[in-house]
């Protein structure tokens, strides 16, 4: 019944269905089989959605769409341009601050490469950047999104595992900033070889202007993370104070919110909300039934006979997880295998703070590679670049994401060293 449930799994996925139903429909034929009450059905899938860490996700959805909508992201993108405009490749360098800073909002990358990537792809090729080089710098700087905290993917991660979801998003920041300097380096020296403009330096008023402008982001960010480290509120109530402080600031001072565009936000967030919890419901039941099967004891036995060796096994883990991204949604792939391998990864010696982040920074790479790379796909569609060109131009940068990949992987004080101040 176990075999059936993997074969009628990927038949699901095969044929089209999609992942949180293909979940749902594999379980419900194991249930079936082995005569399981499908009352037990409802009550495991109700276990996996009773999380009050849960509650972040509408919460920091709805705080982003606010924010989007309320004339965030221009803002942004100016107070970027400002900063890093007038050097050599500075549109592409602020689309990548711009996108460091928006990821301290949404907590995903479809969130930044919609919404910066409509403004800043053809504001790139305007000034002569190489379409398939603006379509990458977008999409690959997207990826900094799920990694900077906020961060759903991390939340995930935390409800699966038990771990704190501050120390994970406290580990994230050295990682995201590593990918946004590193990034930002890739463009200079792309913008230098094919001699593109450099804007006009702005002067000190216009500096002035765009950081007013955009220090409410900025401020945004601030009481997220030392809200959270100081102590002073969960992340669940930090994602509620981010939500009133999206209305706030873009029903008073943005002045781009009212009753009408505010009902559409929520719509909009509770559908993207609904469509996540049903993935969560239906991915604890198929967990529930890997455990009672012992599949993730038996995947740890077999991959520990082959070798004990943290580096063999570290690289095998990665492999996995680069390879399921290249088909699995992130959040559906971290539900599925996160439970399984986390058992591997410990049994050699691997911080779950750690593995956290290998999982999600592997995943959130494959969002830019195909055949489900939907950030790219997005990025492409924006800039009217066929796919075969964005995946070219995409490769000094996908390069790059590989070497911070590597580095969080065998360097674990890049992710523990930030959580270890936070102590217990």
């Amino acid at each position: 019944m176990a075999l059936l449930l993997f074969v009628s799994f990927i038949i699901f996925l095969f044929i089209g269905v999609p992942v949180s139903y293909s979940l749902g429909l594999s379980c419900l034929i194991y249930f079936i089989g082995n005569d399981i009450p499908l009352i037990a059905f409802a009550q495991k899938m109700y276990s996996g959605l009773d999380s009050f860490t849960l509650l972040c996700i509408p919460g920091f959805i709805l705080a982003g769409n606010l924010m989007n909508e309320g004339g965030l992201t221009k803002k942004i993108i100016a107070f970027s341009k400002a900063l890093v405009g007038h050097i050599r490749g500075g549109v592409g360098m602020s689309n990548i601050v711009a996108s460091m800073v928006f990821a301290g909002i949404s907590g995903t990358a479809l969130a930044d490469v919609a919404s910066i990537g409509n403004i800043m792809i053809p504001a790139m090729k305007k000034e002569g950047y190489d379409p398939k080089y603006a379509v990458a710098i977008s999409a690959s700087s997207s990826l900094v999104g799920p990694i900077i905290p906020p961060s759903l993917p991390m939340i995930i991660v935390g409800t699966l595992t038990g771990l704190s979801v501050g120390k994970l998003f406290v580990a994230g920041i050295l990682p995201g900033i590593m990918l946004g300097v590193g990034m930002m380096l890739i463009v200079y020296i792309i913008a230098k070889k094919g001699n593109y403009p450099i804007q006009k330096r702005s002067t000190l008023k216009e500096s002035i202007k765009s950081f007013v402008n955009g220090i409410w982001s900025i401020i945004m960010v601030f009481i997220i993370l030392f809200g959270i480290l100081g102590g002073f509120f969960t992340p669940t109530e930090a994602s509620i104070v981010a939500v009133l402080y999206a209305l706030l600031v873009g029903i008073f001072i943005y002045k781009q919110l009212n009753l009408s565009n505010i009902f559409v936000i929520i719509k909009d967030s509770i559908k993207t909300t609904a469509g996540i919890m049903l993935l969560v419901g239906f991915a604890n039941i198929f967990a529930w039934i890997l455990a009672t099967e012992n599949i993730p004891q038996l995947i740890a036995t077999s991959l520990l006979s082959v070798t004990s060796n943290k580096i063999i096994i570290l690289l095998l883990v990665n492999i996995v997880f680069l390879f399921a991204g290249m088909f699995l949604e992130t959040i559906s792939a971290l539900l599925i295998l996160v439970p399984v391998l986390l058992k591997v990864v410990t049994a050699v010696g691997v911080d779950p703070i750690q593995f956290g982040l290998i999982a999600v920074l592997n995943l959130v790479i494959g969002l830019t590679t195909p055949p489900v790379g939907v950030c790219l796909f997005v990025a492409s569609d924006i800039g009217k670049v066929p796919l075969t060109q964005s995946i070219r131009g995409l490769i000094p940068f996908f390069i790059w994401m590989m070497i911070v990949l590597l580095s969080v992987t065998y360097i674990p004080a890049i992710t523990l060293w930030l959580p270890s101040l936070l102590g217990n």
